[in-house]
């Protein structure tokens, strides 16, 4: 699989750098007046008022090149409203080096130094012409250089394999990029297949996916890495592509249905922030590979499936397949000790009505766990909104033949009652759900549209405190 048309990274320490000068609204007056007079009256001539985001090139007016670079900090209110927007000034710099300059916060300069890693992105794997080299921005603090860098290499991973249309990513290539990155950081994968699910107890994994082709069979991709130190287990949906199965979606519904593998996807982007950060712990990610397709031997609704742990479930709805899967994985997972469980996956357009595509909803009932999330969203700038497992709701996803229903009637809490169901199957007091959605609908300063990660950087800066690190 082809990666993004160049890898995010930091300008090398050795390279001399022309100074990005960052400008707060109320300062402006003052960074003016230090001005040299043919540069303040040139930045008055072109209307600069430091808004955020807003650039401009100061020129070297003896020998006509680009001397240095201001941009607009904006106030407050703005930086709250627009994250990484510093980054939107990304592609008004000429090539080259450039070191941010002004009074800003560390926080302040690793979100931006981020914003920029993230704004480089291009995917450009299916353009007859890379795209053109953009300008690198020198890291903040060398001494976080490495972990800004591997956030932005594993949001890079991640939105590679969401942008990746189906046909070049079903379940055969998500085992690759699986084995791939097992292989480059010492890890151990395995990959169970087709009919082989059914011989290893993965019922359900093998009931939505049976009727892709068999190229693209089902399958439980693992990965496990680390010999010492606490165990984490990270879970991941990996539908490659969702048709909706017999309750097949509108045309409309599947356009989008290339990244319902995107919990997978964020799952590999995490991992690999662990190994290329040698964390001290054991890892072990799972991942249910299918396309669910329609075909003769499709899963029919109220079929009556039984999964890994023995409980029955009834499909009264085949577009409701996401969970199935995941609860197999959940149920191998909760076999072997482990520390924590974290699921993530594209599970219901309940969570995108309830909070849209910039927040990344969660569930998680222990409080420990909930705490360390939260500042690790705030390190991580990678904002989370825990929604609750509101056990009252748990009547609802059990049907009168079954012991559980994937598609409760009603529509009301469907995050909640989706999540509810893979409680059931997780078996561990410190399980936590993502309900991602795994795209940006437009573009946006760092987040081009299309795969984007949620949750990740997140998780990953709340792993010491919720292992003890």
């Amino acid at each position: 699989m082809s990666h993004a048309s160049l890898p995010p990274a930091f300008a090398p320490a050795d390279q001399p750098a022309r100074r990005l000068h960052v400008v707060r609204s109320d300062a402006l007056e003052a960074f003016l007046h230090a001005l040299p007079d043919p540069q303040r009256s040139w930045l008055h001539s072109t209307g600069f008022m430091a808004a955020l985001g807003d650039v401009r090139l100061i020129p070297d007016f003896a020998n006509g090149t680009v001397l240095s670079a201001v941009v607009g900090y904006g106030n407050q209110s703005a930086r709250a409203r627009t994250r990484f927007g510093l980054a939107k000034c990304l592609g008004a710099l000429p090539q080259g080096a450039w070191a941010l300059n002004g009074d800003i916060t560390s926080a302040e300069a690793d979100e931006a130094a981020l914003g920029f890693l993230l704004a480089s992105y291009r995917f450009d794997r299916y353009r007859s012409a890379p795209a053109p080299q953009l300008a690198q921005i020198c890291a903040p603090d060398p001494a976080r250089a490495d972990m800004l860098t591997a956030m932005a290499q594993a949001e890079f991973l991640t939105r590679d394999l969401i942008n990746t249309p189906a046909a070049d990513m079903g379940p055969a290539q998500l085992q690759a990029a699986v084995m791939a990155l097992a292989d480059r950081f010492g890890g151990a994968a395995r990959a169970v297949v087709g009919d082989d699910l059914l011989a290893q107890n993965f019922p359900m994994i093998h009931a939505v996916g049976r009727a892709a082709d068999p190229a693209r069979a089902p399958r439980l991709l693992e990965l496990n890495w680390g010999q010492s130190g606490p165990h984490i287990t990270l879970i991941g949906k990996g539908v490659c592509f969702d048709t909706g199965g017999l309750d097949i979606k509108p045309a409309s519904g599947m356009l989008l249905m290339k990244k319902d593998m995107g919990g997978a996807a964020a799952v590999l982007g995490l991992a690999q922030m662990i190994m290329q950060m040698a964390l001290p712990l054991r890892l072990r990610v799972l991942i249910p590979a299918v396309e669910n397709a329609i075909a003769g031997n499709a899963m029919r609704p109220r079929d009556i499936l039984r999964a890994r742990n023995g409980k029955s479930v009834e499909v009264n709805n085949t577009d409701a397949e996401g969970r199935l899967v995941l609860a197999d994985a959940l149920a191998l997972a909760s076999e072997a000790p482990t520390d924590a469980v974290i699921s993530m996956a594209t599970l219901t357009g309940a969570a995108r009505v309830a909070v849209g595509p910039d927040l990344a909803p969660y569930f998680c009932d222990d409080p420990a766990m909930v705490a360390a999330l939260e500042a690790g969203a705030i390190a991580g700038f990678d904002p989370v909104w825990r929604l609750p497992f509101h056990t009252p709701y748990e009547a609802a996803i059990e049907p009168s033949i079954a012991d559980l229903d994937n598609a409760p009637e009603g529509g009301f809490a469907g995050a909640i009652t989706a999540a509810l169901f893979l409680r059931r199957f997780a078996n561990h007091p410190r399980y936590m759900h993502f309900d991602i959605y795994g795209h940006s609908p437009a573009d946006l300063p760092a987040r081009p549209k299309g795969g984007a990660g949620q949750g990740a950087r997140a998780i990953f800066c709340a792993l010491p405190q919720i292992l003890g690190l």
